[in-house]
């Protein structure tokens, strides 16, 4: 009996797939004369060229969330970037000081395309990246960035806005020039985010004639993808709290896009 466990596990040992090792280094890319601090995430068990999936943060800038977000990304068999869309690897700890660092960045439209094609750029030379897969994923404000950007005609073959702000800075897109598929997934009771800015954006890639699709999740709030977001919402008194069961709604909804556009 002995002998022959020991034989089944031997079995298993050899028919078993490599065991996921996910590697995260530290990068240091420029954006002009700004110093931005970013990741590359991947699972070196999978070999050869991947797509890439480049990450922009909350307004909370790069935090435990975001490394997490990435992983998972990598155990889907994909290399992520985690952008630094503020420089510096800046982040906030109150909604003050975030507010502050997310609104520099989005009254500049300039700088919010220079500093995500940095980091696009980075992504897209990594020697586990097939450069010509490379998609996006943001989170609230980084939601509106990678949105942004599709308008802006970057490219990328699809993004994906979690609980996305609807904050547009970028002119309406023209007929045919939004290269990327767009997937909005967003809390139907999120408060910031407004019924008119949904209008704005549908009628701006009705009219660009883009592929996207919006999810609004009945009862989800903002931020529902982060297990931190209702401790946060107690303590600065604000609409944030996680929902696990749509996060997991939403995450096999943006799983299942990406499968789809970079399919061979």
């Amino acid at each position: 009996m002995k002998a022959q466990f020991l034989g089944a596990l031997l079995a298993l040992a050899i028919t078993a797939p490599a065991l996921a090792a996910i590697k995260e280094t530290p990068i240091k890319y420029n954006d002009g004369a700004t110093t931005m601090k970013g990741f590359v995430v991947y699972d070196t068990a999978k070999k050869g060229k991947r797509p890439g999936i480049v990450i922009v943060h909350e307004w909370w800038g790069i935090t435990k969330h975001m490394h997490d977000e990435a992983r998972r990304l990598a155990r889907q068999g994909y290399t992520a970037f985690i952008a630094d869309l503020y420089g510096d690897g800046k982040t906030a700890d109150n909604p003050k000081d975030a507010g502050a660092l997310a609104g520099s960045v989005m009254k500049n439209p300039q700088a919010m395309e220079s500093r995500f094609n940095a980091a696009r750029e980075q992504l897209a030379k990594q020697p586990t990246v097939d450069p010509e897969r490379i998609g996006a994923v943001g989170y609230c404000f980084g939601g509106a960035v990678v949105l942004n950007m599709a308008r802006a005609g970057a490219d990328l073959a699809g993004v994906v806005g979690f609980h996305a702000s609807l904050g547009l800075n970028t002119p309406a897109p023209a007929p045919g020039t939004v290269k990327a598929k767009i997937l909005v997934l967003n809390g139907a009771a999120d408060p910031f985010v407004k019924k008119e800015e949904y209008a704005t954006l549908k009628a701006d890639l009705d009219a660009a004639k883009a592929d996207y699709r919006v999810i609004e999740y009945p009862g989800a709030v903002h931020a529902f993808t982060n297990p931190e977001a209702t401790a946060l919402g107690k303590k600065f008194n604000l609409p944030l709290r996680y929902d696990a069961k749509v996060n997991r709604e939403a995450e096999g909804e943006a799983s299942r896009f990406f499968a789809d556009i970079f399919k061979k």
